[in-house]
């Protein structure tokens, strides 16, 4: 049996293998964190600006979860969703820890969502609220303004979903 510290000559991968996509992680909350900078400096908050129809910047404080969810609660849901994200966080580490060499798929989306959950954990943490400047709109209907932790988010959620319908049925039922 391997070590997880490396391999064991028998060609299996170390337990830590999946590990290595935490480059991606580091990378959602450098762009994250980044970005959400670069706004609170340029940018007016509520004051939206133009970037082309149906989109602007508009710098947005956001106390609640998705869609401002308890945004308007009396101020422990700035803790309850530090602690929430940071839980999910480490599961979704030992889960990438797991992973088989071939579960690429799975760690990208994995590593997608740590990110972005770290990403906004640290707004949470260190303002009390989360940037939020990215704004689509049409004529009077707008989506909530959101920024590139939640798109990663998303996005690793919507490869999880996509991934459900992609896998082979089970070896089990084959054949029956």
């Amino acid at each position: 049996m391997g070590s997880a510290m490396g391999k064991s000559g028998d060609g299996a991968e170390p337990r830590a293998g999946k590990l290595r996509w935490l480059w991606l992680t580091a990378l959602v909350i450098a762009l994250d964190l980044g970005t959400k900078a670069m706004a609170t400096t340029m940018l007016s908050y509520g004051s939206p600006v133009p970037v082309m129809p149906l989109f602007n910047f508009t710098l947005l404080h956001n106390t609640g979860a998705a869609f401002s969810f308890l945004a308007g609660a009396a101020g422990w849901q700035r803790w309850f969703f530090v602690i929430l994200a940071l839980v999910v966080s480490v599961v979704l580490v030992l889960w990438l820890r797991k992973l088989e060499r071939h579960e690429t798929w799975s760690a990208i989306a994995f590593a997608l969502i740590l990110g972005g959950a770290l990403g906004n954990v640290y707004d949470r943490v260190v303002h009390g609220y989360v940037v939020d400047f990215l704004h689509f709109y049409w004529q009077n209907w707008h989506f909530p303004a959101f920024n590139l932790a939640d798109t990663a988010i998303t996005v690793g959620a919507a490869m999880i979903i996509l991934d459900t319908f992609r896998k082979p049925a089970d070896a089990g039922t084959k054949g029956d």
